[in-house]
């Protein structure tokens, strides 16, 4: 394939980087000239792939067959216009943090018939194309969107160029996707904030350690893109949410009780036992022929596949112990 990038920060950076590193022609763009000039002195430099970057969409997508889309949210219109307008049939991901309202947008730029929903979890609280780096997606899980009028042959040819760059590749649907990433991903964004407010004291800051540390790192993470994927996700952010303040309001009355030790003692194992046993174990890889409801049925159940197939007929599985 030949691939475009649009948008240049962290996530788009790095496939950017991967893509070239693993010998594929890319070619990069970014709204940003400052960023555009950081991607072009850094393909100068590379030691470990080159990569082109455009001046403009239209320039960019003119060689493509892949085009991903790394922009934010409220940024996808604007760039589902500009592809429209080259008239570009090839194949469109994104690694949009949401995928309903990605897909939503995509069906309105009639740019559907070649659309495979994505997205990487591979974010960092850093930002931009500074802290790009080619070996972000090793083993991370990339969730491929399977609908049901998705083309199986696009879907497995974006699963093949991404298992290339060693990604765990989750098939699932946009609407399971962005219920579970509401829980994994969007309302631990939000409480890494609450904490980090409800913390900011001098005496505390002084004394925070290794919790604090790890329950805020997120935080750090850039405002708008916290705003953009948890508000992007909205309806299965404020269900996970619920799910969250309905066990904070069993520890709050604890604390109010007779015997707080015990009761949050009691209420902890929970979620210790939870966390203890994640990461799950896993089986060993085996071959699977490459049909879309088993497909999706390994990807609601916890697996993914490692590879697929040169002739695309048979993938690669792992599944939960």
């Amino acid at each position: 394939m030949n691939v475009a990038v649009v948008g240049l920060g962290l996530i788009g950076g790095s496939l950017l980087r991967a893509l070239a590193a693993a010998g594929h022609w890319v070619v990069g763009y970014d709204a940003d000239p400052a960023t555009r000039a950081m991607a072009r002195t850094a393909a100068a430099q590379a030691l470990d792939g080159r990569w082109q970057v455009a001046p403009s969409v239209r320039e960019a997508v003119g060689r493509a067959t892949l085009v991903v889309i790394a922009t934010p949210l409220p940024a996808v219109p604007s760039v589902l216009d500009e592809i429209a307008e080259t008239a570009y049939t090839g194949l469109i991901t994104d690694v949009v943090s949401v995928k309903q309202p990605v897909r939503q947008l995509v069906d309105g730029s009639q740019l559907l018939a070649g659309y495979v929903g994505g997205h990487p979890m591979a974010g960092r609280e850093t930002a931009g194309f500074a802290a790009a780096d080619a070996r972000l997606f090793a083993d991370c899980a990339w969730v491929l969107c399977l609908e049901e009028d998705t083309d199986l042959a696009d879907w497995l040819a974006i699963a093949h160029l991404l298992t290339g760059l060693g990604v765990r590749v989750v098939p699932t649907t946009a609407e399971e996707h962005d219920r579970a990433v509401a829980a994994v991903s969007h309302v631990p964004h939000l409480l890494a904030s609450a904490l980090a407010v409800a913390a900011a004291e001098p005496l505390a800051g002084t004394l925070a350690a290794g919790s604090f540390r790890d329950g805020t790192r997120v935080a750090a993470s850039p405002p708008g893109l916290i705003g953009a994927m948890c508000g992007g996700n909205a309806g299965p952010v404020l269900d996970a949410l619920d799910a969250v303040l309905d066990q904070l309001d069993v520890v709050r009355a604890a604390l109010l009780g007779r015997e707080p030790v015990r009761t949050i003692r009691e209420w902890a194992e929970s979620g210790h036992a939870a966390r203890t046993s994640w990461p799950r174990g896993w089986g060993e890889p085996t071959p699977m022929l490459a049909r879309a409801k088993e497909l999706l049925e390994l990807g609601n159940a916890g697996g993914w596949i490692s590879h697929v197939a040169p002739d695309h007929r048979s993938v690669t599985a792992v599944r939960p112990v």
